[in-house]
């Protein structure tokens, strides 16, 4: 006789099936790869790790464009020290993107805000209406990576881009050592896979922090239990990168620590993003 939870289990819905327009596939068709972040649960560091992942890469000469799909909280454009300045639209017809310095492309809803304080309150549809928008009427021209950041959980905007994106390369999944990150963290590694979204691997942020006076390790929210996840879910685990005051300062400075870390994190951070690159070509 069937369980209440397993009657439950049943009637849940899978997730609608859908495409890539001809538009979309079009606008992205000179884009070589691309890369969504995404995490379980807010305040991991997730948008930190695909701003500075965009810029890793471009640092190593690629062309890269860097997504901001969070609707209600878009921080990429903070992280980048951009203003608020308007988008425009070129001779095309397509959107300008904006272009920071060394060259990289980046769409923010942020850009579409006369105040930058005021909160988006839009329904499902209208979220997947303006990623489709972003990914088919934006002029991304040619680029190696095209960087998705989008916002915690699994809801419209991960399921949009999923739906919407073309033929995209896979996921990197941010969460921190804590159980309840961790928790919601194997609901995405779920939720990518059943959408079709390969995983990339795992990343643990927020992993320890060094004592500045004994330079003892200090497991502020446990230890190894993403590395343990990573194993029990058969997804790779890419590396840690610990707490650091540096890194706290180069997001509300705008400066990305890849650019500007005194204290390691750009290291650990660099060998990450080798193992993002060698997954990603290893495909070709």
């Amino acid at each position: 006789m069937a369980t209440e939870s397993q009657n439950v289990q049943k009637n849940i819905p899978s997730a609608p099936k859908a495409g890539p327009s001809s538009v979309v596939k079009e606008n992205l068709a000179k884009v070589k790869h691309k890369l969504v972040v995404m995490s379980g649960k807010g305040g991991v560091g997730k948008s930190t790790v695909a701003v500075n992942l965009a810029f890793d890469l471009a640092r190593r000469g690629l062309k890269v464009g860097l997504l901001d799909a969070d609707m209600h909280g878009p921080s990429v454009p903070k992280l980048l020290g951009i203003p608020n300045l308007p988008l425009t639209v070129g001779e095309n017809g397509k959107i300008v993107p904006m272009l920071v310095p060394p060259g990289i492309k980046v769409i923010s809803i942020a850009f579409l805000l006369m105040n930058r304080d005021a909160p988006v309150i839009w329904r499902g549809p209208i979220k997947m209406g303006a990623i489709k928008q972003f990914l088919e009427e934006v002029e991304w021209g040619e680029l190696d990576y095209l960087v998705v950041d989008l916002p915690p959980g699994t809801g419209d905007e991960p399921l949009s881009i999923a739906q919407l994106l073309p033929a995209p390369d896979g996921a990197v999944i941010v969460t921190t050592p804590q159980d309840v990150a961790l928790l919601s963290v194997r609901k995405s590694i779920n939720f990518a896979k059943t959408v079709g979204l390969r995983v990339i691997g795992l990343v643990e942020n927020m992993s320890g922090l060094e004592c500045p006076h004994c330079g003892k390790q200090i497991d502020v929210f446990g230890n190894g239990m993403a590395e343990k996840a990573a194993q029990d879910l058969s997804v790779p685990f890419l590396g840690k990168l610990p707490l650091s005051l540096g890194v706290s300062r180069s997001g509300d400075d705008g400066k990305p620590f890849v650019l500007a870390s005194e204290d390691g994190v750009s290291k650990k951070f660099e060998e990450i993003a080798n193992k993002i690159v060698s997954s990603v070509e290893k495909r070709k």
